[in-house]
């Protein structure tokens, strides 16, 4: 199988909004997430990355005509709803990666994912003294259109997230410099109508915490 590589820009840092309107973000190409299960779903899902002096930028977009989502808080089983996720594995000498989920309320889940041993048996360790520099910038826009009736209707979501290098620590490998490459894979889980589908970027089995099938990141 092809490896998927995707080639992350440098910039300046900048204020995220969640309408992805800087420049920076137009010179950072998409890439398209596949639908996993042999589902029939033509919703498209998508990201772009770019990367800056003091963190990672992730751009994550979604077609979506509903959302099913609840009251769930930061830190909750975020993936049994309607969620973005990534995963970022800098050093492969080491099992350990950093996994990120956000929900289309802006709530997120943020651990650090020790593998040693049974890989169906891991546990994740949530950010001590999550604030400052440490503290994800992050916000979700809901994008709507008009039916031929004229009402307005949701049409999708996007999740624009500014991760520092200082909460990836101790992690090695970081921060990225110019021909660094990191493993990483990108998800979407979606439940309307009751029905789970998900996407990713990098295939893998059942789990998403497959980290030896991730993609790579390459930091131009």
């Amino acid at each position: 199988m092809k490896e998927e590589f995707y080639h992350v820009l440098k910039t300046d840092d900048f204020a995220v909004t969640g309408r992805a309107e800087r420049s920076e973000w137009a010179r950072a190409a998409w890439q398209r997430l596949a639908v996993r299960g042999g589902v029939d779903d033509s919703r498209a899902s998508r990201f772009k990355m770019l990367y800056s002096d003091r963190g990672l930028y992730v751009l994550m977009d979604a077609e979506d005509r509903a959302l099913s989502v609840t009251d769930k808080a930061d830190f909750d089983d975020l993936w049994t709803e309607d969620v973005f996720e990534f995963f970022l594995w800098p050093d492969e000498r080491w099992p350990v990666y950093f996994e990120y989920e956000i929900s289309p309320r802006a709530r997120e889940l943020i651990l650090l994912v020790p593998n040693f041993g049974d890989p169906d048996k891991f546990h994740g360790w949530r950010p001590w003294r999550y604030e400052g520099e440490r503290k994800i910038d992050k916000v979700v826009r809901l994008r709507t259109d008009r039916a031929a009736s004229g009402e307005e209707r949701l049409s999708g979501w996007t999740a624009e997230v500014f991760v520092l290098y200082d909460l990836l620590k101790p992690l090695q490998n970081v921060p990225p410099r110019a021909g660094t490459r990191w493993r990483a894979n990108v998800y979407r889980c979606d439940y309307d109508d009751g029905r789970p589908v998900s996407w990713n970027w990098a295939p893998t089995g059942p789990s998403f915490h497959e980290f030896k099938k991730f993609a790579t990141l390459e930091f131009a």
